[in-house]
């Protein structure tokens, strides 16, 4: 989003003695601002009555100033429509859990449904994708692509031209499988396409969906509120997907919708490729539209750019349970670090040995092999990769576009570091009897 204008008169408001007009010049400026970046009037206007009224009624905490207070007052109050600082709700509540993705055909439904698969692909989960777009010419062809591309199976019924059956019998085929997640891609509509709108409400009735997720472009504009709208009045949005806010859109028909519908913001699409795709915190967006969080962002991302487990990934660690997940997430992670000669190094169990004559290149062309080959697993050969036999390895390599060599690589430095594992579990049991106490 767009809105450095807001920094420039936030600046202007702290350099001011007259704190009254202070409020009001920068009310204006707010206005003007978040129109310009297509927030719908209606919104605007609600929002800047609410900041006016606190910011001239209500009185600062003790040892709080006026200034300081405002600021505070800003900065929930633009919070607040994107969620406060309550985080979505990401992990499924129950297994299996259907996704409905909705939307404008050109909004990026088809990526999206391949990186939300792909980021809960990562996650643990074993993910299925639908395709039921039926108006689209090559729409099945374009999401088998990504589902290649990122290890996930898709369900399509090319010659069926009927949406509702398809998402019915994708869905039945991917629970009868025991798949956790069943995330279901549908034609893109106009919200005075009467007829896509009914069948939207079919496909909805057909499969009951826990969760159905409005994606939208983040330069989509001033129309996005009704749009959002009419799509919760026919199918209740619990969340949505911004797309394409890499910077140059303004995203202010995201603010729209996200009123619109009450749904909160859950993800936001940052690029084309499939791993430019984030958690939404409306905090920290907020912070850095104010330019208060510009530091602490940076902090944030240099925090997320390093090697990141989870809880349960780290007590597997110890306890010397070990899978190709948890090694693809030390890469992809590690490969945005660079310089790769130097941090390849430091991967626990990798041990590789980098002669400085060896081209960087060449290692980073390394990584992306293992990368790719990874994601040419199956779901049941990330989790035991000790199954991954001759046959096996020969298919994985076809479908990850390498050598059987570079698998049987990768094979290789899992079983190192699976070694290692097991000597920090036997020093963690170690340490647990001399203590007495549970590590």
């Amino acid at each position: 989003m767009v809105l450095d204008g807001i920094r420039s008169a936030l600046a202007k408001f702290l350099k001011s003695d007259r704190y009254e007009r202070a409020v009001n010049d920068f009310i204006k400026e707010l206005q003007k601002e978040l129109i310009k970046a297509d927030v719908n009037i209606r919104v605007v206007v609600e929002l800047t009555k609410r900041i006016r009224e606190r910011a001239l009624k209500e009185e600062p905490p003790l040892g709080v100033s006026r200034k300081e207070w405002f600021i505070t007052i800003v900065y929930e109050e633009l919070s607040k429509l994107f969620g406060g600082d309550r985080k979505p709700s990401i992990k499924p509540r129950k297994k299996p859990w259907i996704i409905l993705l909705v939307g404008l055909q050109g909004s990026g439904k088809t990526t999206t449904a391949a990186k939300l698969a792909y980021y809960y692909k990562l996650e643990g989960y074993r993910v299925g994708l639908v395709s039921a777009d039926t108006y689209r010419p090559a729409a099945y062809e374009q999401l088998k692509q990504l589902g290649d591309q990122i290890g996930v199976p898709v369900y399509g019924e090319p010659r069926n031209k009927d949406a509702v059956s398809i998402a019915k019998n994708g869905v039945k085929y991917f629970i009868e499988n025991n798949f956790d997640i069943v995330i279901i891609d549908t034609a893109g509509r106009h919200h005075r396409e009467e007829t896509l709108l009914e069948e939207m409400k079919e496909i909805s009735k057909a499969i009951n969906p826990d969760e159905v997720v409005l994606v939208i472009d983040a330069a989509i504009g001033q129309q996005a509120y009704n749009l959002a709208r009419k799509f919760h009045e026919n199918t209740p949005i619990g969340s949505i997907i911004v797309t394409k806010l890499d910077g140059t859109a303004k995203g202010g028909g995201a603010l729209s919708a996200v009123v619109a519908t009450g749904a909160t913001i859950k993800f936001i699409g940052t690029g084309e490729k499939i791993d430019e795709f984030e958690v939404f915190h409306p905090t920290r967006f907020i912070a850095r539209i104010l330019g208060i969080g510009d530091i602490e962002s940076l902090i944030e991302k240099v925090k997320r750019m390093q090697i990141e487990f989870t809880e349960k990934d780290i007590e597997d660690f110890i306890s010397g349970k070990i899978n190709m997940r948890l090694i693809y997430k030390q890469l992809i992670n590690i490969k945005k670090l660079g310089p790769l000669s130097k941090i390849l190094q430091m991967i626990p169990g990798f041990g590789v040995k980098i002669p400085l004559e060896i081209n960087p290149k060449d290692m980073e062309k390394k990584m992306g092999k293992w990368i790719a080959i990874i994601n040419s697993m199956t779901y049941e050969e990330l989790d035991k990769p000790e199954i991954i036999d001759k046959r096996r390895m020969k298919r994985i390599a076809i479908g990850a576009g390498v050598d059987v060599d570079d698998v049987r690589e990768l094979l290789k430095q899992y079983e190192a570091m699976k070694k290692l594992t097991k000597q920090l579990k036997r020093r963690k049991d170690l340490l647990e009897k001399l203590s007495g106490f549970k590590i």
